[in-house]
């Protein structure tokens, strides 16, 4: 063999050799890439303790985050986030098993929603779990709602209209897979996070509707709780509905929101100007509801403010035995600090202004006419200008 035949040799055991590292290389990146198969778990390394943020993009883009041992929306101005939602969805990421998978190209995704999240028609939600250093633990794509298959047997609606859902993984995106979970907490909307713990007003004393210049349009008080509401300015020939009287002073128990306006401007909200409700109870707890001017959605803008009046000590009664005393001032004791403990919740939720339901402050703030039985309506000639101008407001 002369040295070019060699020459050529060597050439060739290279060709081969380099060949051969291909297909050892492409074979051990196929080893790393694992087959979804049906009952493995989606994310089997997920650790739900470890996150401390939750990223979701698709038609709206959020942050839910964990701030000093609290979950919170930002894009809320860290209003308080749905704990239990948030555990759910946790827990569901962990336990999620591939029902089946298949591989689509990326023309197909679409039909799926599993295009690029905000994307639009087609694009799926995003899903990114982060730790408190902000590494990415794990994420998915989540797309379209898999129906249920119809089953003549069963009523419709019984156990709801999708059992499960498409997503796909970020480390294989060819490669469409079911879940059997169809990730019904997952949304895109911040208001959808938000916690619902609100205000609770509870045993009222009196509730009054003023004007933004003081004037007092009415007030209801009662004596006590077991006592009929009544008119405390009742004028000659007005009649008190007792049933409208009664709805009124409901609505502060139930009070609810829509969505938490963060940056909330007054002059834009009608908050610089509003009707104001003042509530006492028999607690010593004063409320003041602001209501502003309705938003482009109708829903009226709301701040709360809260304040107390608790006593620090219990008044006695000399009749009072020792056995006795001692149980009430333990009951007063427990009583304050529920009330303290209240209190302080509440005046923490007061820093922010709600988009509230209109039908709650048309329930609430009616004019002085309603509160009255229809026969009395027309003998007094000042109704007309006691009708409360929530237009004015807008």
């Amino acid at each position: 063999m002369n040295r070019k035949q060699f020459i050529l040799v060597l050439l060739a055991l290279a060709l081969i050799g380099g060949a051969g590292l291909v297909l050892l290389h492409r074979n051990q990146e196929s080893w790393t890439i694992r087959e979804a198969k049906a009952g493995d778990k989606v994310l089997p390394n997920f650790r739900l303790n470890d996150a401390a943020a939750i990223h979701i993009k698709g038609s709206a883009d959020l942050n839910v985050v964990r701030k000093n041992g609290l979950w919170c929306v930002r894009e809320r101005g860290d209003y308080p986030a749905d704990y239990q939602q948030i555990r759910d969805l946790l827990i569901r990421i962990r336990d999620l098993k591939v029902v089946q998978s298949e591989k689509i190209g990326p023309s197909q995704l679409g039909r799926v929603d599993l295009d690029e999240p905000g994307k639009g028609t087609g694009g799926g939600t995003l899903i990114e779990f982060t730790d408190a250093q902000g590494k990415v633990l794990d994420s998915l794509l989540a797309g379209k709602k898999h129906l249920r298959p119809r089953n003549e047997s069963v009523p419709i609606g019984l156990h709801g209209l999708f059992d499960g859902r498409y997503i796909l993984l970020p480390s294989d995106p060819g490669n469409v897979l079911l879940i059997s979970d169809e990730l019904p907490s997952v949304a895109p909307e911040p208001a959808s996070w938000l916690s619902r713990d609100f205000f609770k007003v509870e045993h009222i004393k009196s509730l009054s509707l003023v004007f933004t210049n003081g004037a007092n349009l009415w007030t209801l008080l009662r004596e006590n709780e077991s006592w009929p509401w009544t008119l405390a300015d009742g004028k000659p020939g007005e009649v008190l509905d007792t049933n409208i009287a009664s709805q009124t002073a409901e609505i502060p128990g139930f009070l609810s929101f829509v969505d938490v306006v963060p940056n909330a401007i007054p002059s834009e909200t009608g908050l610089n100007k509003p009707m104001l409700v003042f509530i006492e109870t028999f607690d010593d707890l004063f409320y003041t509801l602001k209501i502003g001017a309705q938003g482009t959605e109708g829903n009226y803008y709301m701040a709360v403010a809260v304040t107390s009046a608790l006593p620090v000590e219990r008044a006695t009664s000399r009749d009072e035995k020792l056995d006795e005393r001692k149980k009430l001032n333990e009951e007063f004791q427990d009583r304050t600090r529920k009330l303290r403990d209240k209190l302080a919740k509440e005046q923490a939720l007061a820093k922010w202004v709600y988009a509230v339901d209109p039908r709650i402050i048309t329930a609430l703030v009616r004019d002085r006419a309603q509160l009255l039985e229809k026969k009395t309506i027309a003998s007094e000639p000042g109704a007309a200008a006691n009708k409360v101008p929530l237009a004015a407001t807008q």
